[in-house]
């Protein structure tokens, strides 16, 4: 099939990439950022378009809205496609922001958290799909193929639900071990020795239930080790907060 992609992020060169290495054939590339739109064109061996009126609807099968996620609708609205299936990438934005940008339209959402200058190499990433006609979805599943093995529908509503999950499971998770990082830094203590750890806690949630998995202080209710270790945490505010916040909700989980 082909394709063009409006956006020059991560998203962009990740699809970019892996569907020219999988057959499909890049028409064009459309960015804010001249520069990288015109090195990410080359890399696709397409036209690097100059504005987005030269994204013209029919020139390529699917167009790939690659943004970011409030920009789709101001993007939306600069675009009129009657032959072209627009396909935007974000999971917390509904399809209906595009209804009056194409005829034929859907997201695809890659739940893997992509940068570019480190992509997936494997095809284990999990994509969310939603169409509104037939034939959206045909083209959708048929380009979606080319990056994954992992397809499956998923409404708005059921989207808006799983971004959340993949926000606490992955953007807070980072978060969190980067504060374990600055306290091992703060006190002269090589992170390293967190790591055996934290590679048991991934290890197991992978072969059993989460809830059955946690250890400490606080599904202890240990509250003498809870206190201590919030006064510690004292020139820390912040991290107090998330230490108390997330105790809390371990004690209470249902």
């Amino acid at each position: 099939m082909t394709y063009s992609i409006i956006g020059t992020g991560n998203i962009a060169c990740f699809l970019g990439a892996r569907l020219r290495a999988s057959g499909h054939q890049c028409i064009g590339i459309y960015g804010r950022k001249k520069e990288v739109a015109e090195l990410l064109a080359d890399t696709c061996y397409a036209e690097k378009y100059g504005t987005i009126d030269d994204v013209y609807d029919g020139d390529a099968d699917v167009c790939f809205l690659a943004v970011a996620d409030v920009a789709i609708p101001i993007v939306a609205d600069q675009l009129s496609f009657k032959k072209t299936v627009l396909i935007h990438t974000a999971g917390a934005v509904g399809i209906e922001s595009l209804k009056d940008a194409a005829r034929d339209y859907g997201v695809l959402w890659p739940i893997y958290s992509i940068l570019k200058n480190n992509q997936p190499m494997h095809r284990e990433i999990p994509c969310a799909w939603e169409t509104n006609s037939p034939k959206a979805a045909k083209y959708l599943k048929e380009i979606a193929h080319g990056i994954t093995d992992i397809l499956f529908e998923a409404k708005y509503e059921q989207r808006k639900w799983l971004h959340v999950a993949a926000v606490v499971s992955n953007n807070f998770t980072t978060h969190l071990i980067a504060i374990c990082d600055k306290i091992c830094a703060e006190n002269n203590l090589p992170f390293s020795v967190l790591m055996p750890i934290i590679e048991q806690t991934f290890d197991r949630i992978k072969h059993g239930d989460p809830k059955t998995m946690q250890t400490g202080p606080a599904i202890r209710k240990d509250n003498s080790t809870i206190n201590a270790q919030m006064n510690l945490l004292e020139g820390h505010s912040d991290w107090q907060k998330i230490y108390e916040s997330i105790t809390h909700s371990i004690q209470n989980f249902r």
